[in-house]
């Protein structure tokens, strides 16, 4: 069997350390104190609460192709249940982490797989596959929002602690968390590819109304994510596109610096000598964390 080391990969990086600090507090890993069991494979189901919907066909058939001549390597990470019948309790498995191996297992008809077996909660199971994917192959950013949406309302965690848990800043998350403001055909264009998480947030940017029209033309005419955020603005200040002058660079860059900081969309428009400073929220925990900033001022 490998050692820890091989199941961590050598990068150094903030997530891959949170999740060898979290192996290291819990002993997921602990292999001189977990054993490895053979079993088959067709007892062995998917979680429901995997946070990845889509896996990579070309990826799964290098790692099938790997398997086939290897074996798999790496023990998947499983949870029994037992289930009472007339003869007695059904032995299943539920996978906690090695969704693509189990898949790739399959698909090369191997009839058992090495497992470690563990009796985590439902909490548990739900951060390690979630950690797992972020760390080994990343989610598409609506994916990932709905997993931490998940971790956040299924557990009533905060935003902060959801960014503790998964190794992420507290801004990254409310970002991904944003993304699911948007209209679901929008969603749906993020998670098929044809838009970026970047081109969602810059979308959110414009009033609901326009925001369709707005994903449309950036498929259309392949925008870059500042053009759309430039469209996008001009658009929630109901100024015609091409009518007015391009927004003070000094006020974009006041906005872009707020926006860093708060983690919410943030506004300015200037006419004459007055103006707004518009700060924008989505969520009642939005509105307290962006109030506790502007308080501590």
């Amino acid at each position: 069997m490998k050692g820890l080391q091989s199941l961590i990969p050598k990068k150094s990086s903030k997530l891959s350390s949170f999740i060898e600090g979290r192996i290291k507090k819990r002993n997921w890993f602990d292999l001189k104190k977990e054993s490895v069991f053979n079993v088959e494979i067709g007892k062995i189901k998917p979680n429901p609460q995997q946070p990845r919907q889509e896996f990579n066909e070309e990826n799964l058939k290098e790692l099938a192709e790997s398997i086939r001549e290897h074996g798999v390597l790496q023990p998947l990470l499983v949870a029994k249940i037992e289930k009472p019948t007339k003869r007695g309790q059904r032995v299943q498995y539920q996978l906690v982490a090695g969704e693509r191996r189990w898949r790739a297992a399959k698909a090369v008809g191997l009839s058992y797989v090495p497992v470690i077996i563990r009796d985590d909660s439902k909490r548990q199971k739900l951060e390690i596959a979630l950690v797992e994917n972020l760390q080994r192959e990343d989610l598409n950013p609506i994916e990932a929002a709905l997993a931490f949406k998940q971790l956040r309302d299924e557990f009533g965690l905060k935003q902060e602690e959801v960014a503790k848990r998964v190794g992420r800043s507290r801004v990254a998350v409310a970002n991904y968390l944003r993304l699911l403001n948007l209209p679901i055909k929008i969603q749906k264009a993020i998670t098929g590819g044809r838009l970026t998480a970047g081109h969602g947030k810059a979308i959110l940017i414009a009033k609901p109304a326009r925001q369709i029209a707005l994903a449309q033309e950036i498929i259309k005419d392949n925008l870059s994510v500042r053009e759309v955020e430039d469209r996008a603005r001009k658009a929630a200040a109901r100024i015609p596109l091409g009518g007015r002058e391009a927004k003070n660079p000094i006020f974009k860059k006041i906005e872009k610096d707020l926006q860093e900081v708060l983690g919410n969309r943030v506004n300015i428009t200037k006419r004459g000598r007055a103006g707004r400073l518009v700060l924008q929220f989505y969520s009642q925990e939005e509105l307290d964390k962006l109030a506790g900033h502007l308080l501590r001022i």
